[in-house]
């Protein structure tokens, strides 16, 4: 005997079935658009780098807000130029684009990256690098929100 609230199995998978289809034609889905830039590109907005970066040092951001996580970065140095010993509070994913530069972190020997090498950087370490005779261009994706704190020498 069936009281007035029971439903039989047909009767609770329609019911969900009806749930499920009218909340899909209510729900309106929202996607990204896809991007692309080259270092070159005319809709790059380049901005300078943090007071004790290389003269000449730019950044450009390509996806994200420098403030929040998950944001990529074009960074350029003109050749020849050091930059000096800093940390990032996140851990950096980078791939040289142009130049030739060499990387030191602290405890490490020297990495020479080339057009197309990729590296890690660890949140935290220091870390100094060279530009060789060329610009640089670097590509790197930061986990977390953008920032550059310079090592003071003792």
């Amino acid at each position: 005997m069936k009281t007035k609230h029971q439903f039989t199995s047909l009767q609770k998978i329609s019911i969900l079935l009806i749930f499920f289809f009218s909340c899909g034609i209510f729900a309106q889905e929202t996607y990204e658009n896809s991007i692309s830039f080259s270092k070159s590109d005319s809709n790059l907005k380049w901005s300078p780098c943090p007071d004790f970066m290389p003269e000449g040092c730019n950044i450009a951001v390509l996806q994200g807000n420098p403030t929040e996580k998950n944001t990529d970065i074009f960074f350029k140095v003109p050749a020849n130029a050091y930059i000096p010993a800093h940390t990032h509070t996140s851990a950096e994913r980078m791939v040289l684009i142009a130049g030739e530069l060499e990387v030191t972190y602290e405890g490490e020997q020297p990495q020479t990256l080339k057009e197309g090498t990729y590296a890690y950087g660890p949140a935290g370490k220091p870390h100094s690098a060279k530009c060789g005779d060329s610009p640089c261009v670097l590509f790197i994706a930061f986990e977390e929100p953008i920032d550059a704190m310079p090592i003071e020498k003792e």
